[in-house]
């Protein structure tokens, strides 16, 4: 029977090790120039959606607009707010550019391990509660 790697024992989740490593000073000071030039609908998103992180209440959100509304200034902005609390944002697109123009971004299937031949017998490795 294979044995469990033990470095990853001791050093653990690697993700979470990744995602804590970001410096935080750097991150409040661009978090306050992206949140000083949200407009008015942006900064009542921002604020709805750092409440449901603040209060871990979780849920599903949907920002909809059309192209040049400001969506992705809005998603760059988000990511900043939750890391400089020194909390982990997955920041996740579904295709390569869009991931590019994210802070951390990277494609959903390379982010969870989703496989790009989806069958009948593809699944997908997000683990329960995380």
């Amino acid at each position: 029977m294979p044995q469990p790697d033990m470095d990853l024992i001791q050093n653990g989740n690697r993700l979470i090790q990744e995602e804590m490593l970001y410096d935080i000073s750097r991150l409040k000071k661009e978090h306050e120039i992206l949140i000083s030039s949200l407009n008015n609908e942006q900064r009542i998103i921002y604020k709805s959606i750092m409440e449901v992180v603040a209060t871990e209440r979780g849920g599903m959100l949907f920002v909809y607009g059309h192209g040049g509304m400001g969506k992705t200034y809005l998603y760059r902005t988000i990511p900043f707010g939750i890391r400089s609390k020194g909390k982990i944002a997955l920041v996740v697109a579904s295709l390569g550019i869009a991931s590019l123009l994210l802070p951390g971004g990277r494609t959903a299937h390379s982010r969870f391990h989703i496989p790009i031949n989806v069958n009948d017998d593809s699944t997908c490795d997000i683990k329960q509660r995380t």
